[in-house]
């Protein structure tokens, strides 16, 4: 660890990634000397639980400003408790990397000085991207970034008796704000330009089944319609996008984030043309005495077939970033291993993560992979689990897994969780396939579903299973009018509920082998069951009995998005 005493130590700005690096590097170099700027009255926040405080899970926006024990992180706790002298309300104007000063102003006063430092941290954030359209200033049109925000919004909700919102974007936290808006009892409209949801997250035919999840629970969804201007007088009444007008009491826009790179760009540091600063291994600018992380950041992105700068803002790499910058400053040399794009939250019932890269993505990218799609519980059958739909992406070549997407109102972050640490590691199919995780009734059933989903995947890419996901087997459906539609449930699933098309045959599969004769071995066969493990197991029978046109829908009925469905 490095000896340097009295080292000057300047951050700009103290949220996530500022604030971490910071009191970390005091904890290592009790010496140094080190200064906090934020412009802010607040700092070191959790921005994430603004949702959930707008929803009324809590009633003083400032918990999302306090430790775990309830200790408000002020600039006197920053001072006192982790040794760190703090500026609110400053405004960093500009860097001289010459002669290694920081210029600041005093958002209340207006006065400017120069500050030394010796090092210097960036970790000044991003900013809400507003549209160009008219009436983006109309009062009760927010983003959704600071406490600020988040008072605003419910204040005005609770005083005013707001009853009609319209989000714009149909990213997580917009799809957060929603169901949030919701919950309190408004008519929400989400607008999206995309032709799904979460279309950085999902693929489509996962994204489907969030959007029948969504719309059930009242949230009005409208896919592929851009914003074209927000109407009122003052404040707003309705939006207008391409194809309609829906009136409105409060808009919120959540279309992305932007790095707030001006000031490193200003002082000529490296950042990326469409915005970003550049940095290495370990979080150091262009010039090795600034260092910079969090939302003002690109990220490496650690995957071996899609190694290039992504942008991907979020609070946990913000941190880890602070730990790596301080480490450095400190001497301990712990380089950042980059990220695989991890998301996770929730949206009403459904639980939604991904790692890695999307089918969409490699399809893009043009790798050759295999996808398979699993569906059932999380839990062993009789402990009364929550179901789980996921979506594994591997590379034919390497047999490694490149991507995972899942969604459900089951367990999806424990399962996540290991899919990451695959990806990361860069383990075999084979190998995760084996893992030894934890196993007992209340967690998960004897082999979890994400190696089930693996085994699924393992049994594709070894030529036993022929499966199409839900996705494929439609449009194939769509194509092909001759095709048959096995379903091999039992007679009481098959009388609840079953899919409405004319092309049904219904053969319980224990009774399959003797009636298979009934089929005939010229048309194409997919076989379905309520999450198709049995759906596999038909299409096994049938390929023994001869039949070579025969295909399973993965995922089942459990898994099937389209509203083809009916029920006894």
């Amino acid at each position: 660890m490095a000896e340097e005493r009295g080292l000057r130590v300047l951050v700009v700005g103290g949220v996530a990634c500022g604030s971490k690096a910071a009191a970390r590097l005091k904890r290592l170099m009790p010496d140094a000397s080190i200064t906090i700027i934020d412009r802010s009255s607040y700092i070191s926040y959790g921005s994430c639980g603004i949702p959930y405080y707008v929803e009324g899970l809590f009633d003083d926006v400032m918990v999302l400003n306090e430790t775990p024990v309830g200790v408000r992180r002020t600039p006197q706790f920053f001072e006192q408790v982790k040794g760190v002298k703090v500026l609110t309300r400053t405004e960093a104007l500009s860097i001289d990397p010459i002669s290694k000063t920081l210029r600041i102003r005093n958002l209340d006063t207006g006065e400017e000085k120069d500050l030394p430092y010796d090092k210097l941290i960036l970790a000044t954030g991003a900013r809400a991207l507003r549209p160009s359209v008219p009436g983006i200033d109309l009062q009760r049109v927010w983003t959704v970034r600071n406490l600020d925000d988040a008072e605003a919004i419910r204040f005005a909700i609770e005083r005013d008796g707001l009853k009609k919102a319209v989000v714009i974007g149909g990213g997580y936290i917009g799809l957060e704000m929603a169901e949030a808006l919701t919950l309190r009892g408004l008519e929400v409209t989400v607008v999206e330009m995309m032709p799904h949801l979460l279309p950085h997250m999902l693929d489509l035919e996962l994204a489907l089944l969030l959007e029948n999840h969504i719309r059930q629970k009242g949230v009005r969804l409208l896919l592929n319609e851009r914003l074209q201007a927000i109407n009122g007088s003052g404040t707003v009444n309705s939006v207008t996008t391409d194809k309609r007008t829906i009136e409105a009491d409060l808009v919120i826009i959540s279309i992305g984030v932007k790095p707030n790179d001006q000031l490193a760009r200003e002082a000529g540091l490296s950042c990326d043309p469409k915005g970003g600063i550049i940095i290495n291994n370990y979080c150091q600018t262009s010039d090795p005495d600034i260092y910079a992380g969090g939302d003002c950041v690109l990220n490496s992105y650690i995957h071996p077939f899609t190694e290039r700068p992504i942008y991907v803002p979020l609070g946990s790499t913000a941190n880890k970033h602070g730990r790596v910058i301080a480490n450095h400053i400190a001497g301990i040399i712990t380089p950042f291993p980059g990220i695989i794009a991890t998301s996770l939250c929730r949206i009403f019932d459904f639980n939604i993560g991904c790692a890695g890269i999307t089918q969409k993505l490699a399809n893009e990218l043009r790798l050759d992979v295999e996808t398979a799609l699993w569906a059932g519980p999380d839990k062993s059958h009789y402990m009364n689990g929550n179901p789980l739909i996921i979506k594994l992406i591997a590379s034919k070549r390497y047999r490694i897994l490149l991507g995972c997407e899942i969604i459900g109102p089951g367990d999806v972050s424990k399962r996540l969780d290991v899919a990451v640490t695959a990806i990361s590691l860069g383990a075999s199919l084979d190998h995760i396939a084996y893992l030894d995780l934890g196993y007992a009734p209340p967690f998960a059933p004897p082999i979890d579903p994400l190696l089930t989903a693996t085994h699924v995947l393992l049994n594709k890419m070894n030529g036993l299973a022929k499966g199409l996901n839900p996705r494929e087997a439609y449009r194939l459906m769509q194509e092909r009018e001759d095709l048959i539609l096995l379903d091999v449930r039992t007679p009481q699933e098959f009388s609840e509920l079953r899919l409405n098309d004319p092309r049904v045959v219904h053969i319980p599969l224990g009774m399959l082998r003797q009636r298979a004769r009934e089929l005939p071995k010229d048309k194409i066969i997919l076989s379905f069951c309520k999450v198709s493990l049995r759906g596999y197991e038909a299409q096994r029978i049938l390929n023994a009995e001869g039949f070579d046109k025969v295909w399973f829908i993965e995922g089942g009925l459990m898994a099937w998005p389209f509203g083809n469905l009916i029920s006894s």
